[in-house]
């Protein structure tokens, strides 16, 4: 029996929860963020910097950070576990003990598994000890991360260290689901109030009582402002049991009358409850006093939830905030705070674009891509970590349900939200109807049903007393005049191929009468399927019509695939030569599925022909999307023309989905575990194995992204993208399950053949 390979160990040497700290927390999200993501091979572990230790520990290490002797002794503790791989230490001065922190100095020289930082805070114009103390520790390790450029600038210029040893990392951010702020206010029932807030654990260094300064100015034009205040004081600030800093800014909101418009929350909040409050502010106050912090997480997490920010002005705040998404004002300047706060209240458009430009900005700093980013670094500091493997989501099929209504589909989304004014179409849903297919398939989840059957309606209310279809139904469940001027070949093959996969699950507990309506409808569309000439709806058509096939074998189905597979072979013929071996002068969307339906094709008539074609174009396909290893999708900016270099960028989710889908029926049929090679590696791209390197899916809605672009994700869900990704998703959960999950039919010449349904 084979087993598993062991896990590598990355080393995160920090404070730890339940330690109230900001770099404490941002190594819990690091550490959550990559065993969410790379956990089926990487493992991570905690040396904790504590000088308390709780019976219930669960930190692999623990050093005292106070006692010099513990450093050397923790070093060599890891050394004699041959699973570390790398150890990455976060950063801060007050840390570690000894002048600068220098004690760390001795873990250092004790250790011999590959080191890496991320320095928290570069303090500007260091004096000559600390300058030569920062080289010391770099020089330790091949990388370091920073998360601005500002501290990567200062590190090159004020301390000289070579700027290819330096890698920028923004703040990580929590994906959420995007919603305004009139919904998210319900939970906490401020539905009346304007809220502002600011969080984070409470320091004279937050500065607040410069909101709170800004605050009666603001409450005259607005009385129901309600200024949240969110976040335990921090436990260095507490002496004796005695909060003297909360008790001055509690004293401050008496002077100022301000008691029905400052609510304190003085509670170290769960995530999740943190991140509904941010979604219900209507304009987040930053008012640190510090001129030289690096980072601060509360403002990354303020832009993640869409917060229209006020911040003043230290270096991330100068390089992220930007004037579509806040305003930055001075310093301790509480009339600045005022203005700028009235000026957004007044303008609820401006706070809505600033909120979804906020959203949109911090997508690629999710602590996912976060932790992809980290990953790429360990592997340049060590080949030890070159093995490491993407975790898959779990398969959610929330947004696919979100975006149906009693009708069908709805075709676009405005970020997560569905667009009912986009309407619906006969495209969407027959996509619909095939990822439901496969869910029921897999997990046999009776609540599918229900899904099947709002598809299938829609499906069948498309058809046209000729056996075409309609493909435009706008909001209203109205025939779009559109339909008479576009060509619907493609949107008519899909729904055949939907129809067929429906026929197909004929054996199980799907309601005849489903089955009955999907039946009539593909016969009662054969007629038309004979006249079919573009090559991607004879692909589709193919598909449709032998899974279609595979319930009650019929003689004129198997005519029908013939006829349509010469037809597709004379394409092929017409435009195939030496190192161009495709059936069109140019490669464009959903290109698989024309070597598939060859294949089809074959395994229906078990023509070698169709065989030999199938096997040579889907080779060059092949060749010209998998590169060095890289899975890269044939660009939608002018397409891939014969003879021309193709343009790179603008790939989109129905081709990573249809290559899969074409791998899979390959590997079924030809047992090559090539083809299974290449569809975890294009899977990959959803995962973010894409030259941006984020991800392509959304964990908290379940959906997929529309598209990348050169330098960005178009963040909305569209029912395409969102279905395709799941149609791929739920392949690669059958393959994951068993082999078992292929089934053996019988070919019309008693030929064994695979097909997974």
């Amino acid at each position: 029996m084979k087993t598993k390979d062991p896990k590598s160990k990355i080393i995160f040497l920090s404070t730890f929860p339940p330690t109230q700290c900001g770099i404490a927390t941002y190594t819990e999200d690091s550490i959550n963020a990559i065993n969410k993501v790379y956990g089926k091979s990487i493992e991570c572990e905690i040396c904790e910097l504590t000088d308390k230790v709780a019976n219930d520990q669960k930190s692999a290490y623990i050093l005292h950070p106070k006692n010099k002797d513990e450093y050397k002794k923790t070093a060599l503790q890891i050394n004699k576990d041959n699973a570390v791989k790398l150890i990455h230490i976060q950063h801060e001065f007050g840390l570690f003990g000894g002048e600068y922190g220098n004690y760390l100095i001795d873990f250092l020289n004790a250790n011999n598994k590959p080191i890496t930082f991320t320095f928290h805070s570069v303090i500007p114009r260091p004096n000559e000890k600390l300058k030569n103390f920062v080289k010391l520790l770099i020089s330790y390790s091949s990388s370091t991360f920073v998360m601005t450029n500002q501290s990567k600038k200062n590190l090159i210029e004020d301390y000289g260290i070579n700027h290819e040893n330096i890698v920028c990392v923004h703040h990580g951010t929590h994906i959420v689901e995007y919603e305004n702020t009139i919904k998210a206010k319900q939970k906490f029932n401020l539905g009346n109030r304007i809220v502002l807030s600011t969080f984070g654990l409470l320091g004279e260094g937050k500065n607040i009582e410069t909101g709170l300064k800004a605050l009666p100015k603001i409450v005259e034009q607005f009385p129901n402002v309600l200024y949240l205040i969110i976040g335990k004081t921090h436990p260095n600030n507490i002496i004796n049991n005695i909060d003297e800093y909360r008790n001055h800014l509690e004293s401050l909101v008496n002077d100022l009358n301000l008691k029905k418009n400052v609510l304190f929350i003085n509670q170290y909040l769960e995530v999740n409850e943190l991140l509904n409050y941010l979604k219900a502010t209507d304009v987040y106050l930053f008012t640190s006093k510090d001129p030289n912090q690096a980072v601060s997480g509360t403002f990354s997490y303020a832009m993640s939830c869409s917060c229209p920010i006020v911040a003043t002005k230290i270096p991330h705040t100068i390089e992220v905030l930007s004037p579509d998404t806040g305003i930055l004002v001075d310093i301790k300047n509480a009339e600045q705070f005022a203005n700028a706060t009235i000026k957004l209240l007044l303008d609820p458009k401006l706070r809505e674009s600033m909120a979804l430009n906020a959203f949109e900005k911090t997508r690629k700093t999710s602590w996912e891509n976060v932790a992809i980013k980290h990953i790429i670094t360990y592997q340049k500091i060590t080949d030890e970590l070159t093995a490491a493997k993407f975790m898959y989501p779990p398969i959610k099929m929330d947004h696919q349900k979100n975006m149906t209504t009693a009708l069908g589909m709805i075709q676009f989304s405005k970020i997560s939200e569905p667009d009912i004014t986009s309407g619906y179409t006969l495209d969407d849903n027959a996509r619909a109807l095939i990822s439901m297919c496969l869910h029921y398939q897999l997990k046999e989840d009776i609540n599918d049903i229900y899904y099947i059957n709002t598809y299938m309606n829609f499906i069948e209310r498309c058809q046209q007393p000729g056996g075409s279809f309609i493909n435009y139904v706008d909001e209203f469940n109205t025939i779009d005049p559109k339909n008479d001027t576009v060509n619907l070949e493609d949107s008519n093959a899909r729904a055949i191929w939907a129809l067929g996969m429906l026929v197909s699950l004929k054996s199980t507990l799907i309601p005849p009468s489903a089955i009955n309506k999907a039946t009539t409808c593909v016969l009662k569309a054969l007629n038309w399927t004979e006249t079919v000439s573009s090559p991607r709806s004879i692909g589709f058509i193919i598909k449709g019509l032998f899974l279609f096939n595979t319930v009650d074998p019929s003689s004129r189905i198997n005519e029908i695939i013939d006829k349509l597979a010469t037809r597709l072979s004379k394409n092929y013929n017409d435009h195939a030569i030496k190192n161009w071996n495709w059936f069109e002068n140019y490669l464009t969307y959903a290109n698989s599925i024309l070597s598939e339906s060859m294949l089809y094709a074959y395994l229906a008539t078990d023509k070698l022909i169709y065989k030999n074609i199938t096997i040579q174009s889907f080779d060059f396909l092949l060749s010209k999307m998998f590169i060095n290893g890289e899975f890269k999708v044939i660009s939608n900016n002018g397409w891939h023309h014969k003879g021309a270099i193709p343009y790179k960028y603008g790939e989109q989710p129905i081709d990573v989905s249809y290559t899969i889908q074409t791998l899979d029926l390959f590997y079924k049929t030809f047992n090559d575990p090539l083809y299974k090679k290449l569809m975890k590696v294009a899977f990959n791209w959803f995962l973010g194995q894409n030259h941006l390197n984020q991800i392509m899916y959304d964990p908290i809605t379940g959906g997929c992204y529309d598209g990348l672009e050169k330098e960005n994700v178009n963040l909305n869900q569209g029912a395409e993208s969102t279905i395709c990704y799941l149609t791929a998703r739920l392949l690669m959960e059958k393959n994951i399950i068993s082999e078992s999950n292929v089934i053996k039919l019988q070919s019309n010449k008693d030929n064994l053949v695979y097909k997974l349904i």
